[in-house]
């Protein structure tokens, strides 16, 4: 819920507050906090995607030119992920939202 706050908030997406919220208050690892973060993503993701698509609120042409090579990017990005320690992703991550936090002041 609190994640869901702060992204609507700050029109970010959620697991640019989740995996951070993962990390600091259960202690999880970078990695397990990301997996997570998707796990998650998935189910809303899915949900909202299939009540979108019921309600006649979906492009599935340009759905499916998105949605393809997003795929292709996320298996990458696992492959990516295995091979990189904890604390690399962890500084990654936070580089990652420092630029967001800039984008937001600067918008």
């Amino acid at each position: 819920m609190v994640a869901g706050l702060f992204s609507a908030l700050f029109g970010v997406g959620g697991g640019v507050v989740v995996v951070p919220l993962l990390i600091a208050l259960l202690a999880y690892d970078a990695k397990l906090a990301t997996a997570t973060s998707l796990a998650a993503i998935i189910i809303t993701a899915s949900v909202g995607t299939a009540t979108h698509g019921l309600l006649g609120n979906v492009d599935w042409e340009k759905a499916l030119l998105i949605g393809l090579p997003a795929m292709v990017g996320v298996t990458a990005g696992i492959a990516i992920k295995n091979r990189v320690s904890t604390p690399a992703l962890t500084y990654a991550f936070c580089v990652l939202l420092v630029v967001v936090a800039i984008r937001l002041a600067v918008a």
